[in-house]
């Protein structure tokens, strides 16, 4: 195998190595390969940013000089000098991992001015304004980046020079401005590093490669790997790209953009884009100036469009995906900067690879393998209830940039957003604009309001990456940070006060406005269809109520694995019985009680097999500890203090005695107490009547000719004799319900996995149980000795950030462990039953890359909530095309 290099030129590299080149990289030396126009350039590999970081944070020897032989070539190729007072050489630098991360890295542009090549650059172009501009511009990110100034700061002298030369734009700016705002930048930084800001250009460009090295393990980088799941394998470092400037801030006859090959937010086929006329891309990605639409570029400048037109049909053909483009006109001369697979709205996925299809650009198997399952939830999150929109007044309109709405608090601080966030706040962060750094305030939010910025600024690529809704460029929302607040068309919203946001059609309502299910286009229906046509595994839900199983059927499943029978308990019309079933001082007082429930049981049951008609429907009977039907104890407690202090006799002594049993039935660890099928056998009466509500269930439907699959799961089994001793139960229902309505009766008994000792046991079981289902869930817990509710928010954020685990076993299934647990028990299960059903029930059912190892594992079936079914469809569909050979 041949050795890589640390720093490669465009034309030297091999496209294919996005994992040692960067996404970035490889798309520059793949259209420098399709000889498109692309600056000169180099990139310096993801392997050097790893030997950055084992090399204590320093450059291995070797690659400085390596990028200085390459800024020879440079200056070879376009005749420009480094660090010249005459022609000067600059550039910009720029991060790229192998997986596209918005704004999550750092880039500095103008990389080379100095107070000596600034003259050479303005007296080169005769433009001595566009030269101290490129300068002030190169400060301000320089500082940024590399020295870690304060953006404010730098925002606050800009502005001061715009009041006092009484102008609005940055463009509009004279020299003398721009002079004296060079120099209070540079004085910033200064003062920020206690050092002279470097004039060697060598020097500027060793502080920013490390600068984009850095960048890596900055804390918007991590939380963004962390919530997307980039994992190691998927992207190990980032590159650093070294290319020549051209600018688009030359004059009126130069431009800057950012495009997409087909629409971001409906997938139609259009170019769809922003561009400012004389700007630097920043401009444009950062929102600071609202960009024109890239439709009028055609009339202001005709043969750049044609040659950007061409340049999309070209590159969407060549990588057989949409394009995110990035472009610079300068002086009349059209260059490509960037090119990446468009990141989309789950909306536009849908459409773009039902219509890549037909164009024939890719088959079915591409079309599906290219959606990210995860971001399928997004279509299927409410919207506006149109009738009561007109109950609330309108606040603003802005720009439509990702769909969906939103209800939330009004939040104007980042660090705020992400405290009530995370305490369970329902937020709307609502910011001028947004920069990398807010991202983690992104995911508290429920959604995103920017006053800037067009469709390609980065509030409005990261809100839809992410399928959250947003709205930018409401330009009409004034925004004062000051007092928190915010108010357009007369009407002022203070922090806290709650508005709606609508990603779609860019509206904000005064108030939470009511939502309506969405609604399944005919594009998604396609996909589906096509996933489950190719998909191996079987997609089942997990579903408590008839609605939930109907909801479920119109998502794509196909039969229920998990149909909870405590949830039904919740009901205002029955947790009173319940709890009176548990206060019971004796089984004969409890019987009556459980005959109640029973029938509301049996009622439960009949619709949902109903809803689920000619598929299994797996009953779970119940599962948790008694006491979690009772109140708190310590509450319980203070309700009783007050009635002493009201002298309620009646309720005081009512309260007593439910307290006396709560902290009977309380217990020091819960999860792995009195619960489940424990219960069963301390108190059989309890499954007795559950056992004989499904069977009486399944012979009024059968009377009724309605093809209904109940199974019977019994939960928190670690032994034979357990299982063994509720089998009995069942065999004697079933034999009286027969007897009685003079029919035979099917219902599969079987048993939930997820204790660790019924895994490793399930050859044993398997003798009984004619299925198994892996709750995952609590066979995490077991096998990690974790809680998962103390896990969660105390330790587990920082077991991830130093990287002892890659992502929370709750979320991914854990393969060496609780995965290797699953398969020890299909393959012992199905060593004594050959064709036995097994599947899983816990919330890795709707987790794509669980659902991958449960193809490769063999699993008949997973089941998931609702709304991630399609997510479970497609992602079971990805797994047979990856995998096509499983257990």
């Amino acid at each position: 195998m041949a050795k890589t290099k640390p720093v490669y030129a465009f034309e030297e590299a091999d496209s294919k190595k996005r994992m040692l080149l960067g996404g970035k990289g490889a798309g520059l030396s793949e259209m420098t390969r399709l000889k498109l126009p692309v600056p000169p350039g180099f990139t310096i590999t993801t392997e050097v940013c790893n030997k950055y970081y084992e090399n204590n944070r320093k450059l291995p020897k070797d690659v400085m000089p390596l990028v200085m032989k390459n800024i020879e070539k440079i200056e070879k190729k376009t005749g420009k000098k480094w660090n010249s007072t005459k022609n000067p050489l600059l550039v910009s630098v720029r991060s790229g991992a192998a997986i596209s991360m918005p704004g999550m890295m750092d880039t500095i542009l103008n990389l080379g001015l100095n107070e000596k090549t600034v003259e050479g650059l303005a007296s080169q172009t005769k433009n001595p304004r566009f030269a101290w501009d490129s300068y002030r511009r190169f400060i301000q990110l320089f500082g940024k980046v590399v020295f870690g100034v304060n953006d404010e700061k730098f925002d606050h002298v800009l502005d001061s020079a715009k009041d006092k030369q009484k102008v609005k734009d940055d463009s509009q700016l004279n020299v003398e401005s721009l002079k004296q705002i060079v120099s209070e930048y540079k004085k910033i930084c200064e003062k920020h590093t206690n050092r002279k800001f470097p004039d060697s250009p060598n020097e500027q460009l060793g502080l920013a490669i490390e600068a984009v090295f850095k960048s890596w393990m900055g804390e918007r980088a991590i939380v963004y790997r962390e919530k997307n799941n980039i994992t190691k394998d998927i992207a190990n470092g980032t590159a650093v790209n070294v290319v020549t400037m051209v600018f688009g801030n030359m004059g009126d006859d130069s431009a800057t953009g950012v495009v997409f090959t087909r629409n971001g937010h409906n997938g139609k086929k259009e170019i769809e884009g922003e561009y400012l006329i004389n700007a630097q891309g920043e401009d444009v990605v950062a929102g600071v100036r609202t960009g024109k639409n890239v439709s009028l570029l055609k009339k202001e400048m005709p043969k750049s469009y044609k040659e950007l037109s061409n340049a999309c049909a070209k590159l969407e053909k060549h990588f057989r995906e949409p394009q995110d483009i990035e472009f610079t006109i300068e002086q009349g001369k059209f260059y490509l900067l960037q090119t990446r697979t468009a990141k989309m709205s789950a909306g536009a996925l849908i459409k773009t690879s039902v219509d890549m299809v037909k164009e024939k650009l890719i088959d079915k198997n591409k079309a599906l393998a290219r959606i990210p399952a995860q971001q399928l939830e997004a279509l299927l999150h409410r919207t506006m209830d149109e009738s009561k929109v007109k109950n609330h007044k309108q606040l603003a309109k802005g720009i439509a940039a990702s769909p969906g709405a939103a209800s939330g608090i009004a939040v104007f601080d980042v660090k705020k957003a992400i405290e009530l966030g995370e305490a369970g706040k329902k937020i709307i962060l609502i910011r001028k604009e947004t920069k990398p750094e807010d991202v983690p305030a992104f995911f508290s939010s429920e959604g995103v309001l920017t006053s800037l910025g067009g469709k390609s600024s980065h509030a409005a690529i990261v809100s839809r990456g992410m399928g959250k809704p947003c709205i930018v460029g409401c330009s009409e929302l004034k925004i004062n940070y000051d007092n928190n607040t915010c108010n357009a068309n007369g009407i002022t919203v203070k922090e806290g006060e709650t508005i709606t946001i609508d990603g779609s059609a860019g509206i904000v309502l005064i108030g939470e406005v009511p939502t309506v299910e969405p609604k399944v286009t005919k594009d998604f229906e396609q996909i589906l269809g096509w996933a489950q046509k190719t998909k191996a595994l079987g997609i089942r839900a997990n579903a408590d109520t008839p609605e939930a199983a109907k909801l479920a059927r119109e998502f794509g499943a196909q039969g229920i694995g998990l149909c909870r029978t405590e949830r039904m308990f919740n009901a205002s019309d029955r947790i009173g019985l319940f709890v009176d079933m548990i206060m019971a001082e004796n089984i004969e007082e409890r019987s009556k009680v459980l005959k109640k429930l029973g029938e509301l049981q049996k009622s439960d049951f009949i619709q949902i097999l109903k809803a689920m008609e000619g598929y299994e429907v797996t009953i779970r009977l119940l599962d948790p500890p008694l006491h979690e039907f009772l109140p708190n104890p310590e509450e319980l407690a203070e309700k009783i203090h007050k009635l002493e202090q009201s002298k309620d006799t009646k309720e005081l002594e009512k309260a007593k005695v439910v307290l006396k049993r709560a902290r009977e039935l309380a217990e020091v660890n819960p999860m792995m107490g009195h619960r489940g099928v424990r219960v069963g056998i301390t108190y059989p009466e309890i499954y007795e009547m559950q056992i004989r509500a499904v069977f009486e269930a399944l012979v009024e439907l059968t009377k009724k000719k309605v093809k209904a699959h109940p199974q019977i799961m019994i939960p928190q089994i670690s032994s034979i004799a357990e299982l063994n001793h509720i089998k009995k139960i069942y065999d004697k229902i079933k034999k009286e319900v027969e007897t009685k309505n003079k029919m035979k009766l099917t219902i599969n008994f079987g048993t939930m996995i997820e204790v660790v000792r019924a895994a490793l046991t399930a050859d044993e079981l398997a003798t009984t149980a004619e299925f198994f289902s892996f709750g995952t869930n609590d066979l995490t817990q077991g096998t990690f000795s974790f809680s998962r509710e103390d896990v969660e928010g105390k330790f587990l954020p920082e077991y991830m950030e130093k990287e002892l685990l890659e992502r929370s076993p709750f979320q991914s299934i854990d393969v060496n462990g609780v995965g290797n647990l699953i398969e020890i028990g299909i393959a012992n299960g199905r060593g004594v039953r050959k064709n036995m059903e097994v599947g899983i029930c816990g919330e890795h059912g709707g987790d794509p890359s669980s659902i991958k190892f449960c193809h490769k594992a063999g699993l008949s079936y997973v089941s998931a909530s609702p709304h991630r079914i399609p997510i479970a469809i497609v992602a079971a569909a990805q797994a047979a095309i990856e995998n096509p050979k499983r257990k």
